[in-house]
């Protein structure tokens, strides 16, 4: 049977121009994203319009502990999908479904494991934050909802990995969609006619993201070849070890990152419910920036992880400088917009007296700004790492994610002691251009040494 005909609605890559292919997968990808950032912009929008500065500073509060628990189970999704991309390219169908149903299995405990840390860590991790009592509670409520829906999360991420693994960015778009739309309804049910508070918030989001599982799912079930059927469908101890190793790197990746995160927050909050509000607002367009980014980055990770099994080095090389020329005109665009239209769209967030909601507006578009005037820094760094994770690097992402932490931290440490709140705006754009150094030497080393290898063979 011919892989046209086995695989349902996935992509080779090996062959055909690398600009078209990765336009053809990513965009999918962007209008997916577009409509997951549509739906927390109207998370954000009805709480803070509704539920008032003090919701929308407890989301903010709680939102880089939230990336640290959910980030964990992206990472360990994105990784083992890493594989199944390469074996596709080799044409290894019998050991592509091996590897797909021992992740699988993997996803389920990692999901339980990340689970029990997730609800252990809550209350601590807020009381090391220094969170303010008068958000706390809500923070509390806000995350104790998200976290129970960690599975449904995993569910999610391991499905849509999969099926890009595979070369079918159709089918996470038309997930995302209807999820959004679903999310967008049950907010305003849930928050504004039941008055659920930010706990309707949190459930509206979990319902979407069941949703989008549910849509992946039966998409898997109609590809032969990751379906389960028959005593060959079992889980293997060798490949486990593997696509540990293979994931371990990157979840440890997101952790640090996200530390390092942990740690902004804690110096946000020493300055008060105004400047949380701020960063949360504009962290809520962080999504918005970074949408083409993370498109080409997983077009990358497919595109290169296909090309490294079929041997095709060349391409490689052609398509990762074909992505980082995408990257930088569209993070050049994106800027544009932000510095005509961010104060606008950020004051859509905010509600509240109205010189406390003045103050709020100009702190959020100073960083907002800040990060705009940087974002090519961010482009370049989701195309190298996602392209060294395509080669089955995931160290050396790993490793970009410590310096990520290594300036973050010192940024937010020292800046504001010499320069005053100005400080706080840096540590993003200075945590990015460290990620940036060891990215691309580490990309270009590694590439270097590949066609030594493959030359003498």
């Amino acid at each position: 049977m011919q892989r046209s005909r086995t695989l349902h609605s996935v992509k080779n890559m090996t062959s055909g121009s690398p600009l078209r292919i990765l336009i053809a997968f990513a965009l999918p990808l962007m209008v997916g994203n577009v409509f997951q950032q549509l739906y927390t912009l109207v998370d954000s929008m009805v709480v803070g319009r509704v539920l008032g500065l003090n919701a929308l500073a407890a989301i903010g509060n709680g939102e880089w502990l939230n990336w640290l628990v959910l980030s964990m189970v992206q990472g360990f999704a994105q990784g083992f999908s890493i594989r199944l991309a390469q074996e596709f390219g080799a044409n290894d169908l019998k050991r592509l479904k091996k590897t797909y149903v021992t992740s699988m299995a993997l996803s389920a405990m990692c999901a339980a494991a990340v689970l029990c840390f997730a609800f252990a860590a809550l209350r601590p991790i807020l009381r090391l934050l220094h969170t303010p009592e008068e958000i706390f509670p809500i923070t509390v409520t806000y995350l104790s909802v998200i976290f129970a829906g960690i599975p449904i999360v995993m569910a999610y991420n391991f499905g849509a990995s999969v099926l890009r693994a595979l070369g079918d960015s159709r089918t996470p778009l038309v997930a995302m969609i209807i999820a959004s739309l679903c999310n967008i309804v049950l907010d305003l049910l849930f928050v504004i006619v039941f008055r659920w508070g930010v706990a309707g918030a949190a459930a509206a989001t979990l319902i979407g993201q069941a949703l989008s599982a549910f849509i992946c799912y039966l998409s898997l079930r109609r590809i032969e070849a990751v379906r389960i059927q028959g005593s060959g469908c079992r889980f293997e101890k060798g490949i486990a070890a593997d696509l540990l190793k293979l994931a371990m790197p990157f979840a440890f990746q997101n952790l640090i990152i996200s530390v390092g995160g942990l740690v902004v927050q804690f110096v946000i909050n020493g300055y008060g419910v105004l400047y949380i509000a701020g960063f949360t607002a504009t962290n809520k367009l962080y999504g918005i920036l970074e949408i083409a980014a993370i498109s080409y980055g997983f077009a990358l990770t497919t595109y290169v992880g296909q090309n490294y099994g079929a041997a095709q080095i060349g391409r490689i090389h052609k398509g990762v400088h074909t992505g980082a020329a995408m990257g930088i005109v569209t993070a050049a665009l994106i800027s544009a917009a932000m510095f005509l239209f961010g104060r606008q769209i950020v004051g859509a967030f905010i509600s509240g007296d109205p010189r406390d909601a003045a103050t709020t507006v100009e702190i959020a578009y100073h960083y907002l700004c800040v990060m705009a005037a940087f974002l090519p820094v961010l482009y370049l760094l989701h195309i190298y790492r996602s392209s060294l994770q395509g080669l089955g690097d995931t160290v050396m992402p790993m490793v970009s994610g410590g310096a990520e932490f290594v300036m973050r931290i010192l940024t937010i440490l020292l800046l504001p002691g010499l320069i005053g709140s100005e400080g706080l705006f840096w540590a993003e754009v200075l945590a990015w251009a460290g990620a940036d150094v060891v990215l691309l030497t580490s990309y270009y080393v590694r590439m270097a040494g590949i066609r030594r290898r493959f030359a003498s063979l």
